[in-house]
């Protein structure tokens, strides 16, 4: 389905997306969809790939629905990308044209592909027929090493999502809502949860391309926003604003995803606004959202919530065998093989998560690899426990595991306790060679306070909470790298 068409046909004159200095209809928007569109069926083949290297604007949502509305395969890029970045992934997607602006066209080493401004001004061509099963979008992730691989998603994929998040009671997004859309819409979190969602129900968008925390407030009490769609370090700048109360009036959800949020956070962002965050889980190659506390308990500390509707998840350990499981993909399914119900679960030992759905994506680019089984499970890669109360905790990624003479260690459990300490900013804690344990945990730690802790200070704060194997050796530096929804990318930091 189009969704942009559909809430032109709906309601033509609500305001779609309201940017510093535009606003439009969904009749607007949609004109522009339409000419961007015939535009683009003459630049590129059916099911060819459009490279789109635009922050969040008008131009980039023009674009984009433009290649769906085309039958081409959108590949969105973060603007911010190196010059090899861009060379890499573009040759890669095989891209057959890429639509930039200007920062962005400076960095591309050659002509080919071309590179055409969002204008998209020139000849134009009749539209195709798309089907819901055609490839719709090609969202890069890098993982945890190496290069960036393409995740594939289909028109169903996307939609998929959209009706799973659409049956929860009661929703989190309705057609009067107004969205802020601060997230980088290159990635899945801001372009299917964030602009799809607008467009799926008709709602308003408001268009944020760069977050700061007192503008940012503006803008939500000037616009009456009444849903947030962010990561942690969104709220907790938010929560330290003055007259951040006051700025979040008319906010009556404020979802968070994309990374963990600390308790502690999260504690501090209710105090000081009276709202509580609605935590959610997911990956690119999921559409992206696999749980949620909007069908739990919507202020459990820590929790990732419960499954979506329609989304059918377990744990599992490393020999295979299932630790727990919850959610169906249809009405008649039933998960339960193993007696394994969330009503019996007095708690479990930490699992990989493994899901189905119809949200999951179709592969890696070009071939499909390492995409769902024939059965339609698919491996996250994730390690979380379920509660006795059957909600889920996010424990850490399989490929950051730390072994310690054999023991696990969790690099996100001691990051959570040095967190914790009032002069810690943030930490990042990843495994190192050791020539006793095989490998150790290492913290790399900003400080929040001037003189800052010594290490060993942290590391008596550490041994009060911890196991003696899982305690770090520990570094203090000035700042962390982030990527553009505020991961550490650790892979960095360890090279």
């Amino acid at each position: 389905m189009d969704e942009v068409a559909a809430a032109a046909a709906n309601r033509p004159d609500h305001l779609a997306l309201i940017t510093a200095d535009a606003a439009l209809t969904w009749a607007e928007l949609n004109a522009r969809v339409e000419a961007a569109s015939r535009r683009l069926v003459m630049l590129a083949r059916p099911r060819e790939r459009v490279a789109i290297v635009l922050g969040n604007s008008l131009d980039f949502v023009v674009t984009y629905c433009g290649v769906l509305r085309a039958g081409r395969v959108a590949v969105p890029l973060n603007p911010g990308y190196t010059a090899d970045e861009l060379a890499y992934v573009i040759a890669d997607c095989q891209a057959a044209v890429v639509v930039a602006e200007p920062a962005a066209r400076a960095k591309l080493r050659s002509a080919t592909p071309p590179c055409v401004p969002p204008d998209l001004a020139g000849p134009t061509g009749d539209l195709p027929e798309v089907s819901a099963n055609d490839l719709a979008v090609l969202l890069y992730t890098s993982g945890t090493s190496g290069r960036p691989k393409g995740a594939m998603l289909t028109r169903a994929a996307l939609a998929a999502n959209h009706e799973q998040l659409d049956a929860i009671d009661p929703p989190v997004v309705g057609a009067d809502d107004v969205v802020l859309l601060a997230m980088p819409l290159f990635h899945a979190y801001g372009l299917n949860t964030g602009l799809g969602t607008v467009a799926h129900y008709a709602a308003t968008g408001v268009l944020i391309d760069r977050f700061d925390p007192a503008a940012s407030l503006s803008v939500i009490a000037e616009r009456a926003v009444t849903v947030t769609v962010g990561v942690p370090g969104m709220y907790a700048a938010w929560s330290r604003q003055p007259g951040v109360e006051n700025a979040l009036t008319s906010v009556r959800t404020a979802v968070c995803g994309a990374a963990p949020i600390a308790p502690a956070e999260a504690a501090r962002f209710s105090a000081a606004t009276g709202k509580t965050i609605i935590n959610g889980y997911g990956l690119t190659e999921t559409a992206p959202v696999l749980t949620t506390t909007a069908v739990s308990d919507r202020g459990k500390p820590g929790s990732i919530g419960r499954p979506l509707p329609g989304v059918a998840l377990r744990l599992r350990n490393a020999n295979g065998d299932i630790l727990w499981e919850d959610g169906t993909t249809s009405p008649d399914e039933d998960l339960a093989e193993l007696d394994l119900s969330v009503e019996d679960s007095a708690g479990t030992d930490p699992g990989e998560i493994v899901v189905r759905g119809a949200n999951l994506f179709s592969g890696y680019w070009p071939d499909g690899r390492d995409g769902p089984d024939a059965d339609g499970w698919w491996a996250t890669g994730d390690v979380a426990y379920a509660d006795g109360d059957g909600d889920l905790h996010l424990v850490d990624r399989i490929g950051e595991l730390i072994l310690v003479n054999g023991f696990n260690v969790y690099p996100a459990e001691i990051e959570r306790v040095l967190d914790a300490h009032p002069a810690v900013a943030e930490s990042a804690v990843v495994g190192v060679p050791d020539d006793d344990s095989g490998q150790r945990p290492h913290a790399y730690v900003v400080a929040a306070l001037d003189p800052a802790p010594t290490p060993a200070e942290l590391q008596v704060y550490c041994a009060g909470q911890l196991a003696r194997f899982k305690l770090p050796t520990i570094e203090l530096v000035r700042e962390l790298p982030h990527s553009a929804t505020g991961k550490v990318r650790k892979r960095e930091i360890a090279s």
